[in-house]
């Protein structure tokens, strides 16, 4: 906890990618995060979440800019991701990819068929999935906040 993330990749350069799962302790009930190749960040206790008592329900991946819009209109000039849009595609635009669930029985299984993309303020950020036989399900995604077609 608290140390950098390194190398991070470059807007047209260089592009390197994380591993993070969160799974589901069996016993304790406890919700995991890990890093890498089996480094454990650390958990969510099981009593933080009822709702998650058995299992979840949904999965959401992505990005999410917090706009208070506290000056009573202008929408935030906080980047998402790289701070480019969905469609400068790979060395542009941020992206998730080889995207997995955990199943019940605590094994990786890719997500079904037609996986449903959204943003909310498309003008601001944006997103565009796919899948293919070596990122599997993918998505590209990001934005610059305000810009002349997000006020």
């Amino acid at each position: 906890m608290g140390a950098a993330i390194s190398p991070t990749s470059g807007y047209k350069g260089g592009q390197f990618d994380i591993s993070l799962l969160v799974w589901k302790d069996p016993n304790h009930g406890n919700w995991w995060l890990e890093f890498g190749n089996g480094e454990l960040v650390g958990y969510w206790p099981s009593f933080l979440f009822s709702h998650l008592a058995s299992h979840a329900s949904m999965v959401q991946f992505g990005g999410e800019v917090v706009n208070t819009r506290a000056d009573g209109g202008a929408h935030t000039a906080t980047q998402m991701g790289s701070g480019h849009f969905a469609g400068e595609g790979f060395g542009g635009a941020s992206y998730f990819r080889n995207l997995e669930v955990v199943d019940w029985d605590n094994s990786l299984v890719p997500l079904a068929a037609g996986f449903h993309v959204t943003a909310d303020h498309p003008d601001c950020y944006d997103i565009q999935g796919g899948v293919n036989a070596v990122w599997g399900n993918y998505f590209y995604y990001g934005g610059p906040g305000k810009n002349v077609k997000c006020t």
